[in-house]
């Protein structure tokens, strides 16, 4: 089986989605394989070598910011976010609808005004030379990533709206 029929059957998305969706899993996994590494490496050598690698706190909260971002424009996408639908039965399905394009739109704003924000904080990060405490790594990278994520989440949010509620959802 060649890559891309391995992607295909693996990967319901269509088109630039698709490899956008392999890419960020991709990015995702390697983060927590990384992650898995050096959190063991860091038990074994407490352990049994009395000697913890430096920075490890750091490197994990990274990690941890590096996966859960990548991680969300996808989960977005394929709609994977819990919803409560315990008022659907007494409404009809033209307001359900409504009510969905509503609070696409309302999160997907919302999502972009944070992500201003955020890269707002990334800036002065950079013009104040920040770094972080032990590895002295530069917390405005971590900090720009969170907000270009948090970019792409709210404009997969936007394409998964419109996409789910107006084309799928017709009868």
């Amino acid at each position: 089986m060649s890559f891309c029929a391995w992607i295909s059957a693996h990967y319901e998305e269509q088109g630039p989605v698709k490899w956008l969706a392999f890419a960020l899993e991709m990015i995702a996994a390697t983060t927590l394989f990384l992650l898995m590494l050096l959190t063991c490496s860091d038990v074994v050598g407490r352990y049994f070598l009395s000697n913890s690698i430096d920075g490890t706190t750091e490197l994990t909260e990274i990690a941890l910011a590096i996966l859960i971002f990548a991680e969300m424009p996808v989960i977005t996408w394929r709609g994977g976010h819990v919803v409560v639908d315990i008022l659907d039965r007494m409404m009809g399905r033209t307001v359900i609808k409504l009510l969905g394009l509503f609070s696409v739109f309302l999160i997907a704003s919302s999502l972009y005004f944070i992500a201003t924000q955020i890269y707002f904080l990334a800036e002065r990060s950079f013009r104040r030379s920040e770094v972080t405490e032990f590895l002295q790594l530069p917390v405005g990278l971590i900090v720009e990533y969170i907000a270009f994520m948090s970019w792409i989440t709210a404009a997969t949010l936007l394409s998964y709206g419109v996409y789910r509620l107006l084309w799928l959802s017709r009868d």
